[in-house]
């Protein structure tokens, strides 16, 4: 590809993967809206799901956010009795989230969410899984540099 070429919007990635993502966005808070609950909440809840309890700095590592994204949306999610929050006594510095039963009832709900979404990608099973991989790929070698 010629440097003309390369200038064009449409042969960037960064602005293929920005709007997919906003496509993406915008199909998942449509489905989460039943729920009351936004995209980044849904993040936070299938980590802790999968966890059952971390510190918001394990929790912003797995979601690749700092704790002062975190916090005003975690005490959001607390407010709603999603999460609870507790400061450890061992470590002040440090607050443990975990769901609470309204958080963790939540779950066997929301699970309709990604099989309700995923056939609007159009993409086969195969296909899905080796995107998914490919960006994780990618991902991964971003960070390490």
């Amino acid at each position: 590809m010629d440097k003309e070429q390369y200038l064009k919007l449409e042969n960037q990635l960064c602005f293929s993967l920005y709007a997919c993502s906003k496509e993406v966005m915008k199909l998942y808070r449509s489905e989460l809206e039943r729920f009351d609950m936004t995209f980044p909440q849904y993040l936070v809840m299938l980590v802790l799901w999968e966890h059952e309890k971390l510190t918001v700095n394990e929790l912003g590592k797995h979601l690749f956010l700092d704790s002062g994204t975190l916090t005003p949306m975690l005490k959001r999610m607390e407010a709603v009795q999603l999460v609870e929050r507790v400061r450890l006594k061992e470590d002040e510095r440090k607050v443990l989230i975990t769901p609470t039963k309204k958080g963790r009832a939540l779950k066997e709900a929301i699970a309709c969410v990604p099989e309700r979404i995923a056939p609007q990608f159009h993409l086969t099973q195969e296909e899905y899984l080796q995107l998914l991989k490919q960006l994780q790929t990618i991902t991964a070698q971003l960070q390490s540099n």
